[in-house]
């Protein structure tokens, strides 16, 4: 394996890393309006990724500075033609973690509920945006033969495009769902149960849409598995859920998370971004890679933080373990 196919699994691992934390995070966001019923409970939503949902991010800035170094010419032509969608996805992110922050400060009901509502707009736009921006990542965009994108913001669009964003909306609630059930305790916990149903089968439906036409459009026999996986991996989260098993349940939507982004990354490999104007100008792991000494000295330096980074992330998870609810919430803040 050449270093720049590594780069591009680790890059890759990085991203879907991000899409398995963040996506329960966006989702527990969105839930905050469609399964909370007072104040009360969505502080109890709120909390259970309270001590997460910034190091969550952290995978976020870690891809794109792998991104930037692994593959410039990937990183210059990725954020200059997907400008305004990242745009608004960051601008998102920046409201989003202030909202988490600022929302206790007063207790005027006005106050919190302005706050509560940038964490619903913001946690349903990113989870909708970067569907979209991975759909036109494998489908392909306009790139001319200096590497730079020469289509606009109405090609990034498409019916492909659209769905992209609606299945992982979807799918992250559904993860947020099953995280939330897994996470609390009450009658909060029956009713995320209850909407992790819906959410799922819905899931299922688009997964079997996007990852289908996916796979047609521009799969392979990499990406196939990874494909069935995702699909078998909703349907035992569902069962799962039904059942009550609500750690099985979160493993298996983790898994449909994971595997559903390995379809787009399989079935991209070896470009990193196509070309609809002439497939000769497509960026690909060879022609959009940084030297191989640069390389190699970023896998050094990889070898030795990740292990770090991930160790850190887990004793986290596992300190904040307890499952929360109405009860723990003090009535007077």
């Amino acid at each position: 394996m050449h270093l720049h196919d590594f780069w591009y699994l680790l890059i890759a691992l990085l991203w879907t890393g991000y899409f398995f934390l963040e996506g329960f995070d966006f989702g527990i966001g969105v839930l905050t309006r469609t399964l909370a019923r007072d104040r009360t409970e969505r502080r109890v939503l709120i909390n259970t990724i309270g001590p997460v949902w910034d190091a969550n991010e952290v995978w976020l800035i870690t891809a794109g500075a792998a991104t930037f170094a692994a593959f410039p010419d990937w990183y210059a032509t990725l954020f200059s033609g997907f400008y305004l969608p990242l745009l608004a996805i960051l601008v998102c992110l920046i409201l989003r973690g202030v909202a988490f922050e600022y929302r206790h400060k007063r207790n005027e009901e006005r106050w919190q509920r302005n706050w509560e509502q940038v964490i619903f707009w913001c946690s349903l736009l990113p989870a909708f945006l970067w569907g979209v921006a991975f759909a036109n990542l494998v489908r392909g965009v306009p790139i001319g033969p200096d590497k730079n994108f020469t289509g606009s913001v109405l090609d990034l669009l498409g019916p492909y495009a659209l769905l992209g964003g609606l299945f992982t909306l979807v799918l992250f609630t559904f993860h947020g769902a099953v995280f939330a059930a897994l996470k609390t305790v009450g009658e909060i916990r029956d009713r995320a149960r209850a909407q992790a149903m819906w959410y799922g089968l819905a899931a299922g439906v688009l997964a079997v849409a996007f990852l289908v036409w996916t796979q047609v459009q521009s799969g392979n026999g990499r990406s196939l598995p990874a494909l069935v996986t995702a699909v078998l991996a909703l349907a035992a989260a569902l069962g799962c859920t039904r059942l009550g098993r609500e750690g099985w349940a979160f493993t298996c939507s983790a898994l449909a998370v994971v595997a559903a982004f390995a379809v787009i990354f399989l079935a991209l490999f070896p470009d990193v971004m196509p070309s609809t104007t002439d497939p000769r100008w497509s960026l690909t792991v060879a022609n959009a890679a940084s030297s191989p000494y640069t390389l190699k000295i970023m896998t050094w330096v990889a070898g030795f933080m990740t292990p770090l980074v991930i160790g850190y992330q887990a004793w986290t998870y596992w300190v904040f373990r307890q499952r929360i609810g109405t009860r723990h919430i003090p009535a007077a803040h």
